[in-house]
């Protein structure tokens, strides 16, 4: 199963036609597959989410409106491009909590304010290498027929958790021009930012997401770092193959 997925992972790079830029001339170093992803999104004032975005960010809207989105999700396959997945170190749970930005105006991009792991390691990688505000986090998945139940609660910060469920209710469609799956999901880069204020950005490859509309429970979500008002509007997505690029800095 493993080879399988490192096969998939390297396969997607057959299909570049849809992406708005292209493919990073250097060589991808990180291969990762998600599955059983759940994508929630809150309409959320923009200048309640601004001071979350590094100022040499642009935060980017959709059809005037700011979004926050959290994503639960089961990564596995994770490997180091050459090598087939680690046993044992490859695959854990995890919960992102994101906002949708650019830089200077150009390659539209998704800046994670936080990412819940199950993994030390990942958590530990993920700051290293992409500067990210990674934390270690008590988490379950849980299928039960259609519904999968996410629970996540982050170990330092108690309060800081996030639980929910979620079961399609429609069927997959590509995300169509103009729509706002195609504002969340269509992006291809990854901003973080250093203390020293140094805009880094990653770049990735994935075909175009498989999104179906979803029925979804969200109990608690104060992982978020602001509060979140009404009902989000939610996603799911069966798995997606992903490409990374080492995190670079930009001018």
């Amino acid at each position: 199963m493993s080879l399988d997925a490192a096969t998939r992972q390297a396969r997607t790079l057959d299909r570049v036609d849809h992406r708005p830029w292209p493919v990073p001339a250097g060589g991808w170093s990180v291969g990762e597959t998600r599955e059983d992803v759940l994508f929630a999104h809150w309409r959320v004032p923009a200048d309640e989410l601004r001071p979350y975005v590094p100022a040499a960010l642009d935060l980017e809207t959709h059809r005037g409106d700011a979004w926050l989105g959290i994503a639960a999700f089961r990564v596995t396959g994770l490997r180091l491009r050459g090598l087939p997945p680690l046993p044992g170190g490859s695959s854990f749970l995890g919960v992102s909590v994101r906002a949708y930005v650019s830089a200077g105006g150009e390659k539209p991009g998704v800046h994670p304010l936080s990412l819940d792991a199950s993994s030390r390691l990942a958590v530990a990688a993920a700051r290293r290498v992409y500067g990210l505000a990674a934390f270690h986090a008590r988490m379950s998945a849980l299928r039960r027929g259609e519904w999968i139940e996410y629970e996540c609660a982050r170990v330092a910060e108690s309060g800081r958790v996030f639980s929910g469920r979620c079961r399609p209710s429609g069927a997959a469609l590509p995300a169509g021009p103009g729509s706002f799956e195609a504002f969340f999901s269509e992006r291809y880069c990854s901003y973080t930012a250093h203390a020293d204020g140094t805009i880094l950005r990653a770049e990735l490859h994935h075909e175009p997401w498989a999104l179906e509309p979803a029925e979804a429970e969200i109990g608690l979500a104060s992982i978020a770092p602001l509060a979140l008002p009404g009902e989000p509007t939610c996603h799911v997505a069966r798995r997606q193959d992903v490409l990374l690029w080492p995190a670079e800095p930009i001018g």
